[in-house]
């Protein structure tokens, strides 16, 4: 399927909502606790359970709009599945929160093997939509680097040591939002590292 451009904001509802929806559910419902099979799961688990048809629902949707989705994307999703799955079947929400570590971490692993060849992966998912000097690449990739491996140690610090209702909110926009304004200072700091479109007149 070729590759085709659709609405941002209906680009951004199906990437960020199914999220969002999680922490909906999980606000709504955290206090419950259902009874399947005669055992007994918490709110947060069932939301759980909820968010992966959600998620994968908005990326059918999402791939069948636009004929594509990014490694980041499926990687994402396999670990949302996995551990979502992990924490059904052992009803045992602590898989759940590790997940984010692990993403988080193994994005970190992916850029530092780069860095450590001499190459920036980041480069190679990013550069059609930023065009820019590999020694500015590099800087990036670095820098992301290590911000991944904090934001990794940073869930590990926060499931294991504070309430699951201040993770969920962390996990829905802390995360995110770090991430999101650490990047535009990056972009803003390397600008002299962008390579400028030639002009088509």
């Amino acid at each position: 399927m070729a590759q085709k451009e659709i609405n941002p904001i209906l680009k951004q509802v199906l990437e960020l909502g199914p999220t969002l929806v999680f922490f909906l559910i999980y606000l709504r419902i955290r206090d419950n606790v259902y009874t399947w099979g005669g055992t007994e799961y918490s709110g947060f688990t069932v939301a759980t359970i909820v968010f992966v048809p959600i998620l994968l629902a908005a990326m059918g949707i999402l791939w069948f709009l636009t004929g594509k989705l990014s490694r980041m994307q499926i990687f994402t999703a396999f670990m949302v599945i996995f551990f979502g799955a992990l924490t059904a079947y052992f009803n045992d929400e602590r898989f759940f929160k590790m997940k984010t570590t692990l993403v988080y971490g193994v994005f970190a692993v992916i850029l530092g093997i780069g860095l450590l060849r001499g190459r920036s992966y980041l480069a190679y998912v990013m550069a059609e939509f930023m065009p820019m000097q590999d020694e500015g690449w590099m800087i990036l990739t670095k820098r992301l680097a290590l911000m991944f491996a904090g934001l990794a140690i940073a869930n590990e610090l926060i499931w294991r040591n504070l309430s699951t209702d201040l993770w969920v909110k962390i996990e829905t926009f802390g995360f995110p939002i770090a991430l999101f304004a650490f990047l535009w200072l990056q972009i803003v700091g390397l600008q002299k590292y962008l390579i400028e479109e030639p002009s088509k007149d």
